[in-house]
């Protein structure tokens, strides 16, 4: 083009003739090639000479594409001899990358993945986005913001049951509690982990008292939730009873509960007035009548021997002391052994009985009371005790003649001997509890 544009001056340098120069003029300023119309875009033309035309011959053209858009071709055109431009050019849309879709959620886009189109984010229930909402394709082929997820943060739901109350039964201090298991519910992809409990499972046997119960469940991104409910047991109980003076306390269960029994019993030489047991009743009053321990009154009156043992029955263990006479040697040496020895005498319900002298001048004695002759002959012959020798004579609560001594019994013959009689092992139990002992 630049070649004809020389030769055409040289022409009319050399030549005068106005029909060429004409000609050669109108080459230049007559439209050559095709305007240029550049869809999403436009073109900065430069003709060679600055003539009005902006596609006569030489002309060449800077191609710019609008702000969105990107040019498919040459960033130059020049117009040709052939009245063609040198290429073709094409302003296309930008376009960004495909979105990902995020894993339990997706995307709305306003315009696909074009230059300016708007792709807003959404979660499938139970999820949370995270990350920006509102994406936009923007002039560099990128998307705005930060890519988002859709992420599990709600806890899984879970219900307990209400306040479990319950009263132990008669002569229980548990109660056994049933409930249902609660199950969790997920409000995202509904698989949870197995629930936890924290505390006694339904169906135990609870004690008296506030058991707090938890039940715990894991969703599969490890949110937590919980739940809790009391279990209650109340233990129905009367006032606690305590041992009469001079007596013993046995109770069942735990000493004044619903349906405990409690028995009485007395310490050496006292014997039990009133009920011998009670039973805490569910009114919460006590059975019978509150029992004493008043000292044991022995009737020395009484007609026959027999008589006389009734009375110790259950209630004390005897030692009968019997001699010929009163100054005989070895009972003196047994009643200054047995002098000291009094407290252990009463620890284990031993009361002594001395028989002293032989028919006629024979008499009897139970501590300051004086026993008739006649009783003691009797007691005597009932229990073939020799009359001219000294002998000793142990017996249990159950009138049961137990060992013979006829030389004196040291007190801890005796205390060994008894010890190991029926009844003793319990009596040494409860005196223990309530410290009951000999210096």
């Amino acid at each position: 083009v630049e070649d004809l544009v020389h030769l055409a001056a040289l022409l009319l340098l050399y030549f005068e003739d106005c029909t060429v120069s004409v000609f050669l003029f109108s080459v230049l300023e007559t439209p050559w090639c095709s305007p240029i119309k550049v869809k999403h875009g436009y073109a900065n033309c430069r003709t060679p000479q600055g003539e009005y035309y902006k596609n006569v011959l030489g002309t060449r053209c800077d191609i710019r594409c609008q702000k969105g858009y990107e040019l498919h071709g040459p960033q130059q055109l020049i117009c040709q001899s052939s009245k063609r431009w040198s290429g073709k050019v094409l302003c296309k849309q930008k376009r960004c990358p495909t979105l990902s879709m995020p894993t339990n959620g997706g995307f709305k886009c306003l315009d696909g993945a074009y230059f300016g189109s708007r792709c807003e984010y959404y979660c499938s229930p139970g999820y949370q986005l995270k990350g920006d909402r509102i994406v936009t394709c923007m002039d560099n082929k990128v998307w705005s913001g930060r890519p988002a997820s859709c992420v599990d943060t709600e806890p899984p739901r879970i219900q307990c049951p209400s306040v479990k109350e319950k009263t132990a039964e008669p002569n229980k201090l548990t109660a056994r509690v049933f409930w249902d298991t609660p199950e969790g519910r997920d409000t995202a992809d509904g698989i949870l982990t197995d629930v936890i409990l924290k505390g006694l499972p339904p169906g135990s046997h609870f004690p008296e008292g506030d058991h707090k119960i938890q039940y715990t469940v894991y969703d599969r991104a490890e949110n937590k939730g919980t739940c809790k409910f009391l279990v209650k047991v109340r233990v129905r109980r009367c006032a606690k009873l305590n041992a009469p003076d001079n007596g013993y306390i046995k109770c069942s269960g735990d000493g004044n509960n619903y349906g405990a029994t409690c028995e009485f019993s007395c310490i050496g030489g006292y014997e039990l007035q009133g009920s011998p047991a009670r039973v805490c009743q569910y009114n919460l009053g006590w059975s019978g009548v509150e029992p004493t321990c008043a000292p044991m009154n022995i009737n020395v009156n009484v007609r026959t021997a027999a008589a006389l043992l009734d009375q110790f029955y259950e209630k004390r263990r005897l030692l009968i002391i019997s001699t010929p006479t009163a100054a005989n040697f070895f009972y003196r040496m047994q009643l200054g052994m047995l002098q000291p020895a009094q407290c252990g005498l009463d620890l284990r319900h031993v009361t002594v009985i001395e028989l002293v002298g032989v028919f006629p001048a024979q008499i009897g004695r139970i501590g300051v009371k004086l026993l008739p002759p006649s009783l003691a002959l009797q007691l005597r012959l009932l229990l073939r005790i020799p009359h001219y020798n000294f002998n000793i004579v142990v017996m249990d609560k159950h009138g049961m003649d137990k060992e013979r001594y006829p030389f004196p019994a040291t007190p801890a013959e005796l205390f060994a001997l008894i010890d190991n009689f029926p009844l003793r092992k319990e009596e040494m139990k409860l005196q223990a509890e309530i410290g009951q002992s000999c210096p």
